[in-house]
């Protein structure tokens, strides 16, 4: 650490061009500075801490061997990636994080020279990397390509599909496999670090292909046997049989927190000059801050926390997350039959399913990174009777939609689809926004969806998911704290297609679908102040439609306004169509979607970007006073 009267040695790095300038030996300090520095940001920001912090020493290294930004560092995921930002260039900004305006909690290309690939959802890197790789070929360049991924992420499909294919072509690809959790290494000390030295050296590696030259002249057996002699004691010697087979020269594992045994096999790996090679790094999430090491559940992401104690700052709220709320009503359904069984993709906190598990062990499966998966096994367990919850955030759904397509819709089997996260979600920005369920599930026939727009909803709609069996539905529901009401112990199934009349009013109809209907409620009540009685309706579901309700609403209302939380193409153009279809459009009601945009909205506060987006009350009043021909009060309650 700096010494009294010393200069952070992080005052000094204005750049990673910075850190290659230093000796060997101020490493370490370097790395101490850049976890204290992580520690203290997040602290102030929220985000991710525990997999930033067991990136540190591998961060330092990685910037310190090679040539970046003209070598390509590419993160999986962007969880781990707070400290790479801090190192090239963006420590001033570093308390913007996941702020309205400041630093995204991700990389971002349009962020820095530094992030050449964005990303937040997972498994990416290896792909994104061979992009660049082969690109850089075809163009002639000559710089390395290093993609970075975590072993929770090695779960998905995606990383072995990119693998396959980069170990078939050859190109000069490095990958650094962070393994963090996967246990699949021997213990990690001088030994490994000497023999994946030894391996990464060009001296072994001279010999290696000598032999091989040599095994090219020996009759066909003898040669077919010395390879696999040769396979076999690098295996017993130090792991890594799956990754060579498929393709990819194996190199570890090594003590990801120790500089001295990272640097030397880095330095071996860049100077190969063919091929793809992966190196195996261990390392503990949390590093060097005690309660994230003793807590990695609880430290992977954080609100703003003390430093000292590691006391995350609680919500005044009184009212439970929407999460929590589904997973008490599903453990309701659960109660009442046997077939009830739910289904995360890594997620059992962050969807409340631990709430589940901890009820039922036995009817809770955590698949991994792997969605696609996920919805197919959910489908397999539908076609044998049971009643499969398979929760997945909206914005992973996406990542299995040719499973829902093809192994649940087309064969009409009732999976129920619960997607937390529905609508913008905040500090996570675009990339974790569920924007498009609307869109692209309700172009699937046979699905039944619904909104919840309040906790008491959404344990109606859970009973009402458990209780369909001829078809697939899906309950959509927001991030964060419900409005606080009093609930049930377990819900009461809906009739299917039914919408409700939440205020009744006679010349503007706000047709809600979801999480608004606060903001609806509250538009009304301005709207009153401009003489204007406003019905305020719950769709409850996007399909299918409730047509009588729709048709009254047209026909007893000069306005009607849909609102929901997804982009276009989604709940409003169902409710259009119909029009339509029907002639109803040709009464003189003037009708407007309100959507999301058609673009993506930066991380901010969840309620400002709704304001962005247009779907605050404020912007609910001045839709139906614009619609009225009342302009100049339209601009006036847009300044109040």
């Amino acid at each position: 650490m700096t010494g009294p009267g010393q200069t952070p040695l992080l005052d000094k790095l204005p750049e990673p061009s910075a850190l290659r300038r230093f000796d060997k030996s101020q490493l370490r300090q370097v790395a101490d500075e850049l976890r204290q520095e992580t520690i203290s940001a997040v602290s102030v920001t929220g985000g991710h801490l525990g997999a930033g912090l067991g990136v540190v020493e591998l961060t330092v290294a990685l910037h310190y061997v090679f040539n970046t930004p003209v070598d390509r560092l590419i993160w999986d995921v962007g969880h781990q990636a707070y400290p790479h930002k801090i190192l090239t260039g963006r420590r001033d900004r570093i308390r913007t994080l996941r702020q309205g305006g400041g630093l995204s909690g991700f990389t971002k290309r349009a962020e820095s020279e530094y992030d050449p690939f964005g990303a937040a959802h997972s498994s990416t890197s290896i792909s994104a990397g061979l992009g660049f790789a082969v690109a850089r070929d075809l163009k002639g360049d000559s710089n390395h390509v290093i993609a970075v991924i975590g072993d929770g992420a090695m779960s998905a499909g995606m990383a072995y599909e990119a693998m396959n294919n980069a170990g078939a072509r050859h190109e000069r690809l490095i990958v650094i496999l962070n393994d963090n959790d996967m246990s699949i290494a021997p213990p990690v000390g001088a030994m490994s670090a000497y023999l994946a030295r030894r391996i990464s050296s060009p001296q072994y590696r001279g010999i290696r292909k000598l032999g091989k030259r040599i095994a090219e002249k020996l009759p066909r057996f003898v040669k077919e046997r010395a390879r696999r002699a040769e396979h076999y004691a690098r295996g017993l010697a130090v792991g890594g049989t799956l990754f060579d087979e498929l393709g990819f020269y194996y190199v570890g594992p090594i003590d990801g927190h120790n500089l001295d045994h990272l640097i030397p096999v880095l330095e071996n790996v860049r100077d190969m000059k063919n091929g793809p090679v992966l190196v195996h790094v261990v390392t503990k999430k949390g590093k060097g801050y005690a309660p994230a090491e003793a807590s990695a559940d609880k430290y992977h992401g954080v609100v703003k926390f003390n430093v000292l104690t590691g006391e995350q700052t609680k919500s005044s709220s009184k009212a439970p997350s929407y999460t929590k709320v589904f997973a008490e009503a599903l453990i309701a359904e659960a109660e009442k039959d046997e077939r009830v069984v739910a289904i995360t993709a890594a997620m059992p906190s962050g969807t409340g399913l631990d709430l589940f598990e901890k009820r039922f062990p036995n009817r809770c499966f955590d698949v991994g990174i792997a969605e696609q998966h996920g919805v197919t096994f959910a489908a397999g367990l539908a076609a044998e009777g049971m009643k499969p919850f398979a929760t997945i955030y909206s914005t992973f759904l996406q990542r299995a939609y040719d499973q829902v397509v093809h192994d649940v819709a087309i064969q009409r089997l009732p999976v129920r689809f619960a997607m937390d996260r529905a609508g913008l979600v905040g500090a996570d920005g675009p990339t974790h926004a569920g924007s498009f369920d609307l869109a692209y599930l309700g172009t699937l026939p046979g699905f039944v969806i619904m909104a919840a727009s309040d906790e008491v909803e959404l344990i109606n709609m859970v009973a009402t998911a458990a209780a369909i069996d001829d078809r697939p539905s899906a309950i959509r529901y927001p991030r964060g704290e419900g409005i606080g009401l009093e609930r049930p112990k377990a819900g009461t199934p809906l009739e299917i297609g039914r919408g409700r009349i939440v205020r009744e009013g006679t010349s503007i109809a706000l047709l809600n679908l979801g999480a608004r209907m606060q903001q609806c409620l509250l538009a009304a009540d301005k709207l009153s102040a401009h003489g204007l009685c406003t019905t305020v309706a719950d769709a409850r579901f996007a399909k299918p439609l409730d047509h009588d309700l729709i048709r009254r609403l047209v026909r007893e209302h000069e306005v009607l306004i849909t609102v929901e939380e997804g982009a276009i193409g989604g709940f409003a153009a169902h409710v259009m169509q119909y029009l339509a279809l029907e002639g109803l459009l040709d009464g003189g009601v003037k009708i407007r979607p309100l959507t999301l945009p058609d673009y993506f909205i930066d991380h901010d506060g969840p309620e400002k970007m709704y304001e962005v987006a247009g779907l605050d009350a404020k912007s609910i009043v001045a839709t139906a006073l614009n619609a009225l021909g009342r302009e100049r009060e339209a601009s006036l309650s847009n300044i109040a």
